[in-house]
C-alpha cells in the first residue's frame, strides 16, 4: 500500500509506512503499539474509502512542543502581561499499512471459542441425560 489517511486525537494525517509524526498527547506508554482509525487507503492507482486494512503505529516518546510566547498590551495604561505555552505531544511511528484488521479476527475467534464451549456443554448435558 502507498499511503493512508488516519485519525489520531481528532485530527487527520496522511501517512506512509516508516514515517513518524507528532500528535496530541496519547494516554499510552512508550513502546506501545496501537491501531489508529483508518479513513482511507490509497496508492498503486487505487483508493479505498471503506478500508478493511489496518494501520499499526508505535509510540516512540512523549515530548513538549516549542514554546509559544503570548503577550498582552494595553496602550497608554502601562499594562503588559506575558505568558508561554508548550503543547504536550506524542511522537509516533507508522510501522505497517495494510493487512487484515487486528481487532476483528480476535472478536471472531472469541465467538468461535464461545460457540465451541456452548456445544461442549450441550454434549455433556446430552451424555449425562442418557
Amino acid at each position: 500500500m502507498g499511503y493512508a489517511i488516519i485519525r489520531v486525537g481528532g485530527k487527520q494525517h496522511r501517512v506512509t509506512a516508516g514515517e513518524w509524526l507528532l500528535v496530541d498527547r496519547l494516554a499510552l506508554d512508550e513502546g506501545a503499539t496501537f491501531n489508529p482509525e483508518v479513513l482511507l487507503i490509497g496508492g498503486d492507482g487505487t483508493t479505498d474509502l471503506a478500508p478493511t486494512a489496518a494501520v499499526t503505529a508505535r509510540v516512540l516518546s512523549h515530548e513538549k512542543g516549542e514554546k509559544i510566547r503570548i503577550g498582552k498590551v494595553k496602550r497608554r495604561k502601562n499594562y503588559r502581561r506575558h505568558n508561554g505555552f508548550r503543547a504536550s505531544l506524542t511522537k509516533i511511528q507508522i510501522e505497517t499499512i495494510g493487512g487484515a484488521a487486528a481487532a476483528k479476527p480476535k472478536a471472531a475467534a472469541k465467538k468461535v471459542a464461545v460457540a465451541a464451549d456452548a456445544s461442549a456443554v450441550e454434549n455433556t448435558e446430552a451424555q449425562s441425560g442418557e
